[in-house]
């Protein structure tokens, strides 16, 4: 039956990507103290972003099969709370070893990863399981606005923990965990489904003939919305450094000028899900569109010499990820059944945060060949992505089978 996107639901759903993102993002404003605290490198400082991702990168197709066959509350749920428990890890082991802390933070670090395999991917695929038609595509689009406002929020947010100590943003982490996890469990209702009805070998068969009918499909709108998420976050990791170091910004002032571009997605995600209805159609092209404005803003970035203008292009930069994201979410748990959606969306989950891990440090590697080369290789890859979504892309190929 299809359910109305009330606002509690809504509400809960939402929490669970929000909570989510602050696991790399609240980290951004305070990597620079971080570094200086414990003494490390570039690179490895750019770890404490990478080592959350690429855990999550590869639990995350395990927590989308678990999810189809367990439901998706019975994941989410520990998830979360495992997610909790690894900042508190990484938080005790700051106080206790002080600059000696670094390897245990690591290791609460993957701890926070793998629970966060858990979390955003399987609960879009539970938006999915609640809402059909119009419902899902605006359900969908405020999902990845609280992923977005999640994004804005945490740079100031860690920067105001900053202010505490470098490391109060790990125990922020479980804080935040328990007011989702019990309105998840008191306040949704999940939709019956005969879960157990097929064996494993039969479901791994049906899925093979969803991704034999729309390989391309679902293989260009992953590889598209791991593109937008790497460029975003490696944008954010170079801006980090270079607001202290440019601009001389620190604290709240350099976490809210990191809020700027991502305020500009977390908006575009908003309207982009009100405006998509069921025009798959339409899809298609805001991703073509979306992944080309974010192409052309930062090969506009690599010429623009003032502030003004060159936060002015980080921020289409920002409007351009906010169409792109929400009309691939749509995309892809639209183009599955509910038996199958977990695992396909954690699949795209995963490739997003691969994405997100690779960013930090490719972009850091690419700004010891100038920041305009840097800028210029993020925008081929999206200019290379916006082609691939107008060719390989098809309306077609967005029902189920």
């Amino acid at each position: 039956m299809e359910q109305k996107p009330r606002t509690p639901v809504l509400a809960t759903l939402s929490g669970v990507p929000f909570i989510m993102v602050l696991g790399n993002s609240m980290l951004i404003p305070v990597l620079p103290d971080i570094k200086e605290a414990l003494g490390l490198s570039q690179f490895k400082v750019s770890l404490l972003i990478t080592l959350f991702s690429i855990p999550a990168g590869i639990t995350i197709p395990f927590a989308g099969f678990l999810s189809d066959r367990l439901g998706r509350k019975k994941i989410i749920a520990p998830a979360l709370v495992l997610y909790g428990l690894g900042g508190i890890a990484a938080g005790l082991a700051a106080v206790l070893f002080k600059e000696l802390a670094y390897p245990v933070i690591l290791s609460g670090r993957i701890l926070q990863g793998i629970g966060a395999a858990g979390t955003a991917p399987i609960a879009m695929a539970l938006a999915g399981d609640l809402f059909t038609g119009r419902e899902r595509s605006t359900a969908l689009g405020i999902l990845e606005s609280a992923n977005g406002l999640g994004k804005v929020v945490s740079p100031v947010l860690g920067s105001l923990l900053g202010l505490i100590t470098w490391y109060a943003a790990f125990f922020f982490f479980p804080l935040a965990v328990i007011p989702v996890v019990l309105c998840l469990w008191l306040l949704i209702k999940e939709p019956r489904a005969n879960r157990q009805a097929q064996s494993i070998g039969a479901y791994f068969h049906s899925l093979a003939r969803v991704f034999e009918k729309k390989s391309a499909m679902l293989l260009t709108s992953f590889a598209c919305g791991s593109a937008a998420l790497l460029i975003l976050f490696g944008v954010l990791f170079f801006l980090s450094e270079h607001l202290e170091t440019a601009f001389n910004l620190d604290g709240v002032r350099k976490g809210a000028a990191l809020a700027v571009p991502v305020l500009f997605m977390c908006t575009s995600s908003y309207i982009t899900g009100r405006l998509l209805k069921r025009r798959t159609f339409l899809m298609k092209w805001l991703v073509v569109a979306g992944t080309a404005i974010i192409g052309g803003s930062l090969a506009l970035a690599a010429l623009l010499p003032t502030t003004f203008l060159f936060f002015a292009a980080i921020s289409l930069a920002g409007i351009g990820t906010g169409i792109t994201l929400p009309c691939l979410n749509t995309i892809i748990t639209s183009a599955v059944a509910l038996e199958r959606r977990g695992l396909v969306t954690s699949l795209y989950g995963s490739v997003r945060f691969l994405g997100v891990a690779a960013g930090p440090p490719l972009f850091g590697l690419l700004m010891g060949r100038g920041v305009p080369f840097m800028f210029w290789s993020a925008a081929l890859l999206a200019g290379a992505a916006a082609l691939l979504a107008a060719f390989l892309i098809r309306v077609e190929d967005m029902q189920q089978p």
